[in-house]
């Protein structure tokens, strides 16, 4: 066999074997998912937390004073 034989086999036999096969990616894109889902629920406690932590000295401040 020559080069370009034995490379067009290996491609053949490369292409048989895992362009069927779907779960490799079906497995990377459930991780950016769940990646994509962490980084949202991070940024939004982040975000709700100077808020809530606003809105608590607000409330505090508001019960001590009126006692």
């Amino acid at each position: 066999m020559d080069l370009k034989t034995s490379f067009d086999v290996f491609a053949t036999w490369m292409r048989a074997r895992f362009a069927d096969s779907e779960r490799g990616a079906t497995l990377v894109e459930y991780a950016l998912l769940v990646a994509l889902i962490a980084v949202a629920c991070i940024v939004a406690v982040n975000f709700l937390s100077g808020k809530a932590q606003s809105n608590f000295s607000n409330v505090g401040t508001s019960i001590g004073s009126g006692s």
